[in-house]
């Protein structure tokens, strides 16, 4: 790695304007559907709730060991709702949803309307 990369600009948007309190919302400097993800972090050895914090997208103890037994090793849990005692632990990782697009192809029937009754129909024809 070279000192230069770390002076560069990153164009990629960060999502802060998404609220933390809704699962899915879109983020409105960007468009991009965003998902709030919640995440513990938790001692291997006494179970014990750590302060997390994210390192080059990496979940990690602010602390590299427990405050409670002295370990080094952790857990990192995802929860699907945040309650207010789990607040102060709690890392929030804002994730874009990533969409599958389906391409297809449609076509139309061309007639005479003067001549019949028939109506045309949409015919699609999927890849």
């Amino acid at each position: 790695m070279r000192i230069l990369d770390f002076f560069k600009f990153h164009n990629k948007c960060e999502h802060w304007k998404v609220r933390p309190d809704v699962d899915y919302a879109y983020c409105p400097d960007c468009g991009e559907l965003v998902e709030n993800q919640w995440y513990l972090v938790r001692c291997s050895c006494c179970g014990v709730k750590l302060k997390g914090v994210i390192k080059n997208n990496n979940i990690i103890p602010e602390k590299h060991f427990c405050h409670n037994c002295g370990a080094r090793d952790f857990v990192v849990e995802r929860i699907d709702k945040i309650n207010f005692i789990d607040i102060n632990y709690a890392v929030l990782m804002r994730v874009v949803v990533e969409r599958k697009n389906i391409n297809y192809i449609q076509s139309w029937i061309d007639c005479d309307f003067r001549t019949s009754n028939y109506r045309p129909k949409l015919l699609q024809q999927f890849l």
